[in-house]
């Protein structure tokens, strides 16, 4: 008996600005990492006082944040895809975290030290952001294009503080970030 092809899964179209867009944020991450010895930066020109991130300790702690930014009015207001819940749940690998539509769950790593990046509240906004745009709601994912980074661009704003969306937005546009 031939054996049956497998049907090809369909693929995704490439997410061109996904890794200029980590890099930005990551260039945030660590200004906000140094806001204790560094609490006011100069930044394209404007000084910037550094708001506090918030860190999690577990699964629990993260899983109550998330809760509580779908639960905050502006957010509901704004983006009807908050009032679907949004399960977390513990990721095996220890370099990404990431949003599965289907389920409405955000994975992160757990377990190690070198896992402390992704318990941050600037990545749980990240996966929130992909909720939002309508992964696994019917509208199409928009991957970490302009109408991504838009997006989280607001929700930075409204949750960590116009600090912070500007922060993003100066390292971004030094990626060559495309923003809606």
């Amino acid at each position: 008996m031939t054996p049956q092809p497998r049907a090809a899964r369909p693929r995704r179209p490439p997410d061109a600005g996904r890794s200029a867009v980590y890099a930005g944020e990551d260039q945030v991450a660590r200004l906000l990492d140094r806001s204790v010895e560094f609490p006011v930066v100069e930044v394209a020109g404007s000084k910037i006082a550094l708001p506090p991130e918030r860190h999690f300790g577990d699964l629990a702690g993260v899983q109550r944040y998330v809760d509580r930014v779908l639960a905050l009015g502006w957010v509901a207001r704004r983006w009807p895809e908050a009032a679907v819940p949004v399960t977390v749940r513990e990721r095996r690998g220890v370099t990404r975290a990431h949003y599965e539509a289907g389920t409405h769950t955000i994975a992160v790593p757990v377990r190690g030290v070198e896992t402390r990046w992704a318990l941050r509240e600037l990545v749980l906004l990240h996966e929130l952001a992909h909720h939002f745009t309508g992964s696994g709601t019917g509208a199409i994912d928009a991957g970490h294009g302009p109408a991504f980074t838009a997006l989280l661009l607001e929700l930075a704003g409204g949750v960590m503080g116009e600090e912070v969306a500007f922060l993003l937005r100066v390292a971004w546009m030094d990626q060559g970030v495309v923003i809606g």
